[in-house]
């Protein structure tokens, strides 16, 4: 009785627990809840078996509680009988006959007084097992509640943290290649790639700006050739 006394105060302490102060409290509520899951879950099944035990108790005592029930009746009714084959025997003159019986009376009366005695005592017993068990149910009943209470507050606590710890990623992410930052590899990347495209302009240019300079130098010495003639010619018409 003892164990199911200590089941039923574990029982009673936590269908009462208040799970929302719990987690307030809890320095990692995830694991929390874990551990009050699986606490709530082996107290449910320890509660389970306890009930089966008391009931099992009960209805055993209950049986028994019939037998000396019907025992009593019995053995009230072999009384009467022989009291009442003791008094035709003592109308018909047979003393010994009717002391016989009259004795065989008193003997039922006895067993019916002693069965009596025992379903008087068994019955509060057996009275109070069932008000254990009936405190044993509701129990369990508020225990399952709160267990699927722990299991959707695990389920939508943990699809939070995940999504806070996802977003918490992405944000990472973003900011560790974000183009615009000349520190990140890709920044320095593109760096390079523009370096390089100017270098391959500037090479461009200069080679262009090499070219018209030869042409230049040819257009210069076309117009000297001009000038020596002009030259000759006012030397002429003078």
């Amino acid at each position: 009785m003892t164990q199911k006394q200590t089941i039923l105060g574990r029982i009673s302490q936590l269908a009462k627990a208040n799970i929302n102060s719990l987690l307030d409290r809890a320095e990692d509520p995830e694991k929390m809840l874990d551990q009050l899951v699986r606490d709530y879950t082996n107290s449910i099944a320890e509660a389970e078996e306890a009930v089966a035990q008391t009931i099992a108790n009960v209805r055993m005592a209950e049986a028994d509680l019939k037998s000396d029930e019907e025992a009593a009746q019995e053995w009230g009714r072999k009384a009467a009988a022989a009291s009442r084959k003791a008094e035709e025997l003592r109308a018909g003159g047979d003393t010994a006959g009717a002391d016989k019986f009259n004795n065989l009376a008193k003997v039922a009366l006895g067993r019916q007084i002693q069965h009596e005695s025992d379903v008087n005592a068994a019955r509060p017993a057996i009275e109070q097992q069932n008000a254990t068990v009936d405190q044993l149910k509701q129990g369990l009943v508020s225990m399952k509640s709160k267990l699927e209470e722990l299991k959707s507050k695990r389920g939508t606590l943990v699809a939070r943290a995940r999504s806070v710890e996802a977003q918490s990623k992405v944000n990472e992410a973003i900011r560790s290649i974000d183009v615009m930052d000349p520190t990140t590899e890709l920044g320095r990347f593109e760096e390079k790639i523009r370096r390089e495209e100017a270098l391959v302009a500037g090479r461009a240019e200069a080679h262009a700006t090499t070219l018209e300079d030869q042409f230049d130098e040819l257009e210069d010495h076309s117009h000297d050739a001009e000038i020596e003639a002009r030259l000759a010619a006012l030397k002429n018409q003078g």
